[in-house]
């Protein structure tokens, strides 16, 4: 233990203190120095791996260090340690990835949004959602009857063409016509 307050922190040189202390391998940090030398996410004891001291969650350490080659999202037919060169093999840089997502969904989570409501188009969170016919909806104002507005339930809904309907509203909708289905002779109308 050296002088002048307490251990130093392998990540900063600055004394770390008990209280905020991380150890690994022997070695001590601050909880905010205990990171990912690569990306910077907060590591804790199920995520950290390290290699000659650098510290990395388990990700990071994967593409550094892991295996490479076909079934290992690199090449075909190389399955090894080393990058091939030589074999003749020169690696490209990867191109930037398209901010087009296709699926707005992981797009919303990934960055903090929300998905959209099918019926009224604002912004659908995790605690007032419910999905159905491929869509999110608001739970008590949206996820209702496009015809008569009646509330819904899972068990309790049909849909069309991105909409969601009763029982009853889908079958008089895009039901069967004809005698005996309500529709035919016999049945009771209000023709005006």
């Amino acid at each position: 233990m050296s002088y002048g307050g307490g251990d130093k922190c392998d990540g900063c040189s600055k004394t770390v203190y008990s209280a905020e202390e991380v150890r690994s391998e022997g070695r001590r940090f601050h909880k905010r120095c205990f990171i990912c030398s690569v990306c910077h996410k907060s590591l804790d004891s199920t995520t950290v791996a390290s290699h000659n001291d650098d510290l990395f969650c388990k990700s990071c350490y994967g593409k550094q260090f892991g295996p490479k080659g076909y079934g290992y999202g690199v090449g075909a037919g190389v399955l090894s340690m080393d990058k091939a060169e030589s074999y003749g093999v020169t690696h490209e840089e990867p191109r930037p990835r398209s901010t087009n997502s296709p699926n707005p969904t992981q797009q919303a989570s990934r960055y903090g949004g929300a998905d959209k409501c099918a019926r009224c188009g604002k912004s659908v969170y995790a605690n007032e959602k419910v999905i159905a016919a491929g869509s999110s909806w608001h739970k008590n104002s949206c996820f209702s009857c496009a015809s008569c507005g009646k509330g819904l339930e899972s068990t309790t809904l049909n849909d069309k063409d991105g909409q969601i309907y009763c029982k009853g509203c889908y079958g008089k909708e895009f039901g069967p016509k004809g005698y005996g289905y309500g529709g035919g002779a016999g049945a009771l109308t209000n023709t005006q």
